[in-house]
């Protein structure tokens, strides 16, 4: 059931009063996916998310998306939509353009919940690219740039590993995700191996998770690297306290890692930045929120490192806004994880990001990201 938040104007000149927050509406949903998602810490069948609407002044209307996963984050639906209220109620009638301020409160006022505030973030900023007369990717500064992501392929056995990486390679991907760690690391191995064996011209990331113990991470490396699989990054395969390790492991196994739970604020990317010898960091905006992970893009860019901008299992509205940022930021972003829409009903919302194989295109002409995701707040004002 869609809730309505309403607040009275703002802002002592006419453009102010424009950008004011006017109304915020949420909306819980559940999306069946195609196939479960399993990680090592666990599978996910419905995405049990949570959508924001913002609403200003003069009527421009964004939205944004949270997108909570227990097992990483330690967040649910239900924390999320006891955590909106209160941050609703602190950017009631502010000014859209003061968004960076706005973030900063509520991380200060609720740290515990960022997928709640990712969405509130999301929706504010959204509305205010529309109320300008901008796409996304124009807000940030870029331009609509065309693409590429890799696909996932969920903890499984040989054979659906390998018939999944056959199935993508024949639907044009060039790249494989393969989630590891959930089982035994001998298990992973003849996954990877068998992969690179069957699908020879795919790349190869392989995903941990934080799943596997250092020595465990060894072994797993030691095997696919022996046998000689083509795989070009590993992507957080180790505790997220074990910073140093990750490093280890790169130094050890010649292959670049990449940083993805280590790194939930623009505070954890200057530690694994500081601490060298790690390649990549995942900038996923269900970790931070828009302004942290901006930050984050700068810190990691100034370190000399590559970014990866991934998700949580998010639909259309949330991916098309990271993948405006991507865009935005090219080419900062070496990695393009950016997929989970395809594991659930086509046209969930009107417009945003669409999909032709690999390629991930965004709406040239559209403003803020394009997204039109009404119908989940139907009954509410303003339909």
């Amino acid at each position: 059931m869609a809730l309505q938040h309403g607040f009275g104007p703002q802002g002592s000149t006419v453009a102010e009063r424009a950008r004011t927050i006017a109304r915020v509406d949420i909306a819980p949903i559940a999306v069946r996916l195609n196939e479960s998602f399993a990680i090592s810490k666990g599978a996910v069948a419905t995405a049990q998310n949570v959508l924001v609407r913002v609403v200003l002044r003069d009527g421009s209307t964004g939205y944004g998306e949270a997108a909570p996963f227990e097992v990483i984050t330690g967040e649910t639906q239900a924390s999320t939509l006891a955590a909106l209220p209160p941050m609703i109620a602190a950017v009631a009638g502010r000014d859209a353009a003061g968004w960076r301020v706005l973030a900063a409160d509520l991380r200060s006022l609720h740290p515990a919940a960022p997928a709640a505030r990712c969405a509130v973030e999301q929706a504010v900023v959204d509305a205010l690219a529309r109320q300008l007369g901008l796409s996304l990717p124009a807000f940030f500064g870029g331009f609509p740039h065309e693409l590429m992501t890799d696909i996932t392929i969920p903890v499984g056995d040989v054979r659906h590993s390998v018939e999944s990486a056959q199935h993508a390679e024949n639907a044009g991907f060039k790249t494989v995700k393969i989630k590891v760690g959930a089982d035994d690391w001998e298990l992973d191995v003849a996954r990877i191996v068998a992969i690179s064996r069957a699908t020879p011209k795919l790349s190869i990331i392989v995903d941990g998770n934080a799943g596997y113990t250092r020595v465990q991470a060894h072994k797993f490396l030691s095997g696919v690297t022996g046998a000689g699989a083509a795989v070009i990054l590993v992507e957080q395969p180790v505790a997220a306290h074990d910073i140093a390790g990750l490093a280890e492991l790169q130094k050890e196994h010649g292959i670049s890692v990449c940083a993805d739970e280590s790194v939930r604020c623009p505070e954890d990317a200057i530690r694994v930045a500081e601490s060298g010898g790690i390649s990549s960091i995942n900038v996923k905006l269900m970790k931070c929120g828009v302004a942290d992970a901006l930050d984050i893009i700068s810190i990691t860019r100034s370190a000399g490192m590559t970014g990866m901008i991934g998700g949580m299992v998010e639909t259309t509205v949330s991916m098309s806004f990271s993948a405006a940022l991507a865009a935005a930021s090219h080419p900062f972003f070496a990695y393009i994880d950016l997929d989970t829409p395809l594991l659930m009903p086509r046209r969930f919302v009107r417009g945003g990001m669409r999909y032709s194989g690999p390629a991930v295109r965004l709406p040239v002409h559209a403003m803020g990201t394009g997204v039109d995701a009404a119908a989940h707040f139907a009954g509410l004002p303003g339909q």
